[in-house]
């Protein structure tokens, strides 16, 4: 039984090492308070989740230099990028977007995924959010 679940171990390793990325991912929120929209209408709070991978570098003034902030489409959110026809090409070791280099930021965009939405509780009275 032991040598059965060590070969699995071997053979899941490969893929386990892809994932690695995910690995690093942190997901916060920032919350934005008393925020007007376009719209002249406003939130008390409006809370704007996100998701980062790899880590910030900085410069001696303080300044992140490695920063890449990748938004989603109009139905998505930033975990769409963890699907595999996204990571498996960019957020990969030696990947266009390699979290080893980057800080890779994914936000929700507003009434997408964990950011503020009218889903949320408000409905028909949130705020307009998208162009007029």
């Amino acid at each position: 039984m032991r040598f059965f679940a060590f070969i699995l171990f071997l053979l899941a390793s490969p893929a386990l090492a892809a994932d690695d990325w995910k690995a690093s991912a942190k997901e916060g929120d920032y919350i934005a308070r008393n925020f007007e929209f376009r719209s002249g209408e406003k939130l008390d709070e409006l809370r704007l989740h996100y998701t980062t991978l790899g880590n910030p570098k900085r410069d001696k003034d303080g300044h992140v230099t490695n920063a890449i902030k990748v938004l989603h489409g109009a139905g998505g959110s930033g975990h769409q990028f963890y699907r595999s026809q996204f990571a498996e090409i960019l957020v990969t070791k030696g990947g266009r977007l390699d979290p080893a280099k980057y800080y890779i930021i994914l936000p929700d965009g507003v009434g997408h995924g964990k950011s503020s939405k009218p889903s949320d509780g408000l409905h028909a009275k949130f705020p307009n959010y998208g162009k007029r």
